[in-house]
């Protein structure tokens, strides 16, 4: 694994590379979307995530097979020590969008149902406007898997307090609608289907479909303004031993690649300091201004490493 190395034993430690400092940032001459405007020019009132699924920080930092993401990653941000919460996938959606630690409930990958659902709240419930964009869903805010959507990786409608699931949970197709019309809600999630987030595609597919959607965002006027900061992020790792994932810095399956992409974010920049989807959570709820939840209240923040 990039980053790490083998001991005797087939235990897995933190390489050298780790020891080095924890922030780095190279300034190359600007020539994509990052470092555009120092951060006292921006005012960040949109936060858009997207989702990639069961890959690990190693099969997609340094892939041939990821060419858009690795260049993508080379002209913004990279967290190198980032880490999901737990195993399997949809434990780890509540986790980022709750701050919840309790995620019992959640471990077989259920779909939405009384005993698959949580009264506790979310940061769709928090902000001034949300809308999760979900590629191949059926309906608004379907609670069924269908063909290429997986309810699983659709966080809104497992929230059983909720409000305006029916219209805020949307087929993807909405987004570029919303990106045109300059109605961009506060906070997005983005779901690729199974087959574009690499749950059942390849990582060349993920890749593709990436190079594909993500131009057009960081063309919106949202972004253009200096008011959208885009994170892509993977749910979990591949490979690992263990389900505590969120401050495991030696097992594989807990250890994901996240890039940070907003224009006060200077190209090349690396940080290796701890964050997971808490942090995430924690940083998105910061930037918006509204109160952080649960376990999101003690993550580290990637504002200051990101320059945001």
């Amino acid at each position: 694994m990039r980053g790490r190395q083998l001991l005797a034993g087939g235990a897995v430690a933190v390489s050298l590379a780790f020891l080095g400092p924890a922030v780095s940032t190279a300034r190359p001459a600007t020539s994509g979307p990052c470092g555009t405007a120092p951060v006292s020019s921006t005012k960040y009132t949109h936060v858009l995530w997207i989702w990639m699924e069961n890959h690990s920080y190693s099969q997609i930092i340094g892939s041939r097979y990821a060419p858009y993401i690795n260049g993508l990653a080379g002209k913004c941000g990279l967290a190198t020590n980032y880490h999901n919460i737990t195993h399997p996938s949809l434990p780890n959606y509540i986790a980022a969008t709750s701050g919840l630690s309790a995620l019992k409930q959640f471990k077989t990958d259920c779909e939405p149902s009384a005993t698959c659902s949580t009264n506790a709240p979310s940061i769709f419930g928090q902000v001034s406007s949300w809308k999760a964009y979900e590629e191949s869903m059926p309906t608004n805010c379907d609670k069924t898997s269908a063909q290429k959507y997986a309810v699983k990786h659709n966080p809104p409608p497992y929230y059983s307090t909720l409000k305006g699931c029916s219209s805020y949970d949307v087929p993807y197709t909405q987004l570029a609608g919303d990106l045109a019309g300059g109605t961009l809600p506060a906070f997005s999630f983005v779901t690729p289907n199974m087959t574009d987030d690499m749950h059942n595609g390849t990582i060349a597919q993920g890749d593709q479909w990436l190079a594909a959607n993500v131009p057009s965002i960081l063309a919106s006027s949202a972004y253009t303004s200096n008011s959208l900061v885009v994170v892509i992020t993977w749910d979990e790792g591949a490979g690992g031993s263990t389900n505590q994932c969120a401050t495991n810095t030696t097992d594989v399956g807990c250890h994901v690649a996240t890039l940070v992409i907003s224009p006060s974010t200077s190209p090349g920049t690396r940080s290796g300091n701890l964050f997971n989807h808490w942090s995430l959570l924690g940083t998105t709820e910061t930037l918006l201004k509204v109160p952080m939840l649960a376990n999101a209240a003690s993550a580290g923040s990637m504002i200051p490493d990101f320059n945001l």
